[in-house]
């Protein structure tokens, strides 16, 4: 996991070397196959991939109370052992426009619970000249059911 300081320099250095930038974000609590596969789709996009983790209070704000079931700590430490990441950052803020201008990835990432129309931050990217993609397996899997399945299961 890095600062969004060291992360700059990393984006800076691999640029330099002719290297393209892809860019992933989500909660990633409790990774699942889906996870891996839009991560990979991801990595698939770009030389580099960079995957932004939303804090603990952030998924929260998304989820509701009694998420995240794992720390922010975890969830990126565990994203980042995946061979298909590069760079891991947490960040806090409601979206990841922010982090978008600031990085201005070659191409912003999206699973396919969305289309290159309906991604929020589509006009970010567009703005810096970056592109947006739809990338990994149709969404059939997602931790909310996996945790509704879970807890189904403690009570039989």
């Amino acid at each position: 996991m890095l600062t969004e300081t060291n992360l700059l320099a990393q984006i800076a250095a691999d640029r330099r070397d002719g290297m393209t930038v892809a860019f992933a974000n989500g909660c990633f609590d409790l990774l699942h196959v889906g996870h891996v596969r839009y991560l990979r789709g991801a990595r698939a996009e770009g030389d580099r991939l960079v995957v932004a983790v939303n804090s603990d209070s952030s998924v929260r704000r998304l989820k509701g109370e009694g998420r995240p079931i794992l720390s922010e700590r975890a969830r990126a430490e565990l994203v980042a052992a995946l061979a298909c990441v590069n760079y891991v950052v947490v960040f806090d803020d409601p979206t990841v426009d922010r982090l978008l201008t600031l990085l201005k990835p070659d191409v912003h990432c999206k699973g396919t619970d969305y289309t290159e129309d309906t991604v929020p931050e589509r006009e970010t990217v567009r703005a810096y000249g970056g592109r947006v993609t739809i990338v990994g397996d149709p969404k059939d899997h997602s931790t909310g059911a996996l945790l509704t399945r879970l807890a189904g299961s403690a009570t039989e």
